[in-house]
């Protein structure tokens, strides 16, 4: 998926009825991979996509309340921070919200 670019770092990445509740999805932003979760209670999360460990696909990973798990070696990371829970490094976190047409967008530094 590719995002579009607005102002001020903000990159729009689609509808967010394209994530389903409890899951993920990785968009291409600005050439960094990024990973949005929609958490159960429809609050957004954004971290980098590649697992510092092995590079695992993080969006494709488990997410349980606040954290995701990397679906190649199991490792945790906290989804409002990126860091990890279980010795691997941190992952990027961004800011994501939904503009008032329920759009997401991301804003890259």
């Amino acid at each position: 998926m590719s995002a579009g670019t607005m102002s001020a770092g903000l990159h729009v990445l689609g509808p967010v009825d394209q994530i389903p509740p409890g899951e993920g999805r990785a968009y291409g932003v600005a050439g960094e991979q990024i990973a949005v979760f929609r958490l159960r209670d429809g609050s957004l999360r954004a971290v980098s996509a590649v697992c510092p460990h092995k590079g695992g696909p993080i969006a494709d990973g488990t997410i349980d309340g606040d954290v995701v798990m990397c679906p190649l070696h199991q490792h945790v990371f906290e989804l409002e921070t990126g860091c990890s829970t279980t010795g691997a490094g941190p992952l990027r976190s961004y800011p994501v919200f939904t503009d008032e047409s329920e759009i997401v967008v991301v804003r890259l530094p």
